[in-house]
């Protein structure tokens, strides 16, 4: 073997590699969520602190599956604002802090989008 030649590795062991890490995630995973519920089965009440903390807990995580599609990273600012997706969101957002009625945030979201993308962009 010619120096500095790495040695090929089988697919085997890199396969084992990939099951083992799978393995020990999946009960990582499982090991997390079974302490939750065996914690707040034990307890009568969740605490009041624990209780104003998991209250944003849902926009924290709509607004991380949310906002990386609102944004995209284009060639320029400009073509970036005018992303058809960030302007409905834009309008869908304050659809939603103006009524807080989900359909109408839904279906302003959804037409801006639509009359963006087919009719003043095409």
């Amino acid at each position: 073997m010619p120096s500095g030649a790495v040695p090929a590795t089988t697919g085997t062991m890199t396969d084992l590699r990939i099951w083992i890490a799978v393995v020990i995630i999946g009960m990582a995973t499982y090991g997390f969520r079974y302490s939750f519920i065996h914690l707040f089965g034990r307890i009568d009440e969740v605490p009041t602190n624990v209780k104003r903390v998991l209250r944003y807990v849902p926009p924290a995580v709509l607004a991380a599956l949310v906002v990386p599609d609102l944004v995209t990273l284009r060639p320029g600012v400009a073509a970036t604002l005018l992303d058809e997706r960030l302007i409905a969101g834009a309008a869908a957002a304050v659809v939603a802090w103006r009524t807080e009625n989900v359909f109408a945030t839904i279906g302003v979201g959804m037409l801006v989008l639509w009359l963006f993308r087919f009719v003043i962009l095409a």
